[in-house]
């Protein structure tokens, strides 16, 4: 059967040969043996409810040596033989065009030059999931191809619930992953659960099918980097030669070697498995690899003696470069770290004293004493990072759990009140205040016929936007507005595409709306020849509540609630998202966020002109009203001045309350 074929077949009707897993690709780590015998029982049951009984026998002791070898069920055998990439929208079958992007960027999510661990249905994070398992994919593909728009089909956490009838003005696809009740979502729980094949952790952008490559991350890296640097008082040239060290090559922190490039630092960057930080190096994404520390500290000190812009990949564990760098006394400009620790104890943070073989061991046959060695580890790195910040190194956590990790290790993390950490979250320092509360956050675009030059007109088009918005825009973000002009104007240069034709630009309501208006009108002049698919990070203004990270700078207590995110995707469900999703988990782990996101497509027709206005207004401005509640003085900033161009908005403002009168109350 050709391509189309296959799609529209689903599950096959004749049980397929069994495949073998490629040994050439990356594969998720073995999950802890967890169930009973009677749970694994129930796994399996749960699985084979996908297939005709005639196939249980033998599917039956498939399915049980997978979770037994792998500690999840992944279905192998029904791996599609095609290539999986994001193809031009026409090569997809549809009765709906809007079905079409939709699958484009599930497989996008999948393609092997982006997934982490592509045969395990994992984007990002160590266990970032789009799928739980193959009969997914293809149940979700088949019924994406035979909707109509007068159809929404639901998926729980990976599973294809079925289509339902719907309206043209109602989401195609609504994506809920892993929504637990409250006292059954610790991470104990999502081992269990996810055994058994009834949840899985979504990631941000992984599981609602919005993930674009590393570029995703590259320019919040970049825009973070530059403010860091700023705060040090040398972003610009004085950059050339200054370190920014850090760690991780896998996923979406794959992407900060380029943002390093980028900013005209020279940027050291562990990564322990050599096999992430090749395939960065040969997509262009790190300059040079270096296996050896004596080898990376004498390229360090002749780096910074010739003041380069480079980046270097150390295959080997960060524990032993912040120490070495510290008994060399090489000056470390900026630090942070993009492990995956909200996945701390089954491969998203691997300890020093282990190699990467010994550690994988470890973590699925002795998991007790792995966590041991992940806390000793954790303990010794911030041990070290403390020597460097007393030197002047400015760290800041980049959102991946790596302090509060580190706090439960018993690591030397929190400052003197023993309730905060020493060292802010970069959305409390930089993102927050300079960005999401003036509602700059990652709007993000893939031209649907994966033509460069589709791409390159859409860039110039957000350029021009950018351009003319700055002539009248206020003082208090005239700074941002020309850091993303600088960005989009070098994107091309930068070589910043894996997998889809995909561009990320932070802008606020105002400029997403422009933009995204130019775009269709682009497409229904026919200057641009195919639909353009709309979306942005969760990590943004308004899609995610998450104390720890993107509502970090939330200071009236109401970080750990979640209202913002759940309003923000029923919102966005009605004013016209092609699709939504919310999740629990993300960036900072399961049970420590819930965020929300969508995907719009615009076909250059009146209906997405009027959608998208309707539905990238209040995607934006829902957060930005919550900060300026929070009484965050940008956002009120941000929000009195939409109000003041939006005769309909009306928001809530907070009274402000004299500290003096506080202080001078008597309370017990």
């Amino acid at each position: 059967m050709d391509f189309k074929a296959q799609i529209l077949a689903g599950i096959p009707s004749a049980l397929p040969a069994k495949k073998n897993r490629n040994t050439a690709l990356s594969h998720a780590p073995v999950r802890k043996d967890v169930l009973t015998v009677a749970e694994k029982k129930l796994s399996i049951k749960n699985a084979l409810r996908y297939f005709q009984k005639t196939w249980h026998q033998e599917l039956a002791q498939e399915f049980l040596a997978e979770l037994e070898n792998y500690g999840h069920i992944y279905m192998y055998r029904f791996m599609p033989d095609y290539a999986i990439y994001a193809r031009d929208i026409v090569a997809y079958p549809c009765r709906t065009i809007h079905a079409a992007a939709i699958m484009l960027m599930i497989q996008n999510n999948l393609d092997p030059a982006i997934a982490q661990h592509p045969e395990e249905l994992i984007t990002y994070g160590g266990n970032g999931s789009v799928f739980q398992n193959w009969a997914q994919y293809l149940l979700t593909m088949q019924y994406l191809a035979t909707m109509t728009d007068q159809q929404t089909l639901n998926i729980y956490s990976g599973h294809p619930q079925g289509l339902f009838p719907s309206s043209i003005a109602a989401p195609r696809v609504v994506v809920t992953n892993g929504m637990m009740v409250p006292n059954y979502s610790s991470p104990e729980d999502l081992e269990k659960f996810n055994a058994l094949g009834v949840t899985q952790y979504g990631q941000m952008t992984a599981g609602s099918y919005m993930y674009i490559g590393p570029q995703g991350i590259v320019h919040g890296t970049a825009i973070t980097l530059m403010n860091a640097f700023r705060k040090k008082g040398f972003y610009g040239q004085d950059t050339a030669g200054k370190i920014f060290l850090t760690a991780g090559l896998g996923g979406m922190s794959g992407a900060q070697t380029k943002a390093g490039n980028i900013v005209g630092c020279i940027t050291v960057c562990a990564e322990v498995n050599p096999q992430a930080a090749t395939k960065r190096y040969q997509q262009g994404w790190v300059d040079e690899l270096i296996d050896n520390l004596d080898e990376l500290i004498n390229r360090v000190i002749l780096a910074q003696k010739e003041r380069e812009t480079v980046s270097l990949a150390y295959i080997g564990n960060v524990v032993d470069v912040w120490e070495r760098f510290d008994q060399e006394d090489i000056e470390v400009a900026i630090g942070s770290d993009q492990t995956s620790l909200h996945n701390p104890y089954a491969g998203g943070y691997y300890p020093v004293g282990l190699s990467f073989v010994e550690a994988n061991e470890m973590m699925a046959n002795v998991p007790g004493q792995f966590k041991v060695y992940v806390q000793n580890s954790l303990k010794r790195q911030a041990t070290s990072i403390n020597k460097h910040t007393v030197k002047g190194t400015y760290f800041f956590d980049y959102g991946n759990a790596f302090l509060l990790e580190c706090s439960r290790a018993g690591a030397d993390v929190m400052s003197s009140n023993g309730v905060d950490f020493k060292y802010p979250s970069y959305v409390e320092d930089i993102l927050g205040p300079l960005c999401f509360d003036y509602g700059f956050g990652p709007f993000r675009w893939v031209c649907a016929s994966g033509n460069e030059k589709d791409l390159d007109l859409t860039d110039q088009m957000a350029k021009e936007v950018m351009e003319e918005i700055k002539l009248s825009a206020p003082e208090e973000i005239q700074q941002q507005l020309q850091d993303n002009i600088n960005w989009i104007s070098a994107a091309k240069e930068n070589k910043l595409v894996v997998g889809s034709k995909a561009r990320i630009l932070y802008a606020d309501a105002e400029g997403r709306a422009k933009i995204a208006m130019r775009f269709n009108e682009a497409i229904n002049a026919g200057q641009l020849s195919a639909p353009v698919i709309l979306g942005r990070d969760h990590h943004d203004v308004s899609g995610t509540d998450s104390p720890f990270r993107e509502t970090s700078n939330i200071y009236d207590g109401s970080r750990f609630t979640a209202d913002m995110a759940i309003h923000n995707v029923i919102g966005d469900s009605f004013r016209g998202a092609t699709w939504v999703s919310i999740h629990n988990g993300g960036g900072v782990g399961w049970g420590e966020v819930i965020n929300g996101g969508f995907g719009m497509v615009l076909d250059g027709s009146e209906q997405a002109a009027e959608k998208l206005q309707n539905m990238l207004f209040y995607d934006v401005n829902n957060g930005i009203a919550r900060r300026s509640w929070a009484r965050n003085k940008e956002a009120r900033f941000a929000i009195e001045r939409e109000m003041a161009r939006t005769d309909t908005l009306k928001i809530t403002l907070p009274n402000l309350v004299d500290d003096d009168l506080l202080d001078g109350l008597e309370i017990n």
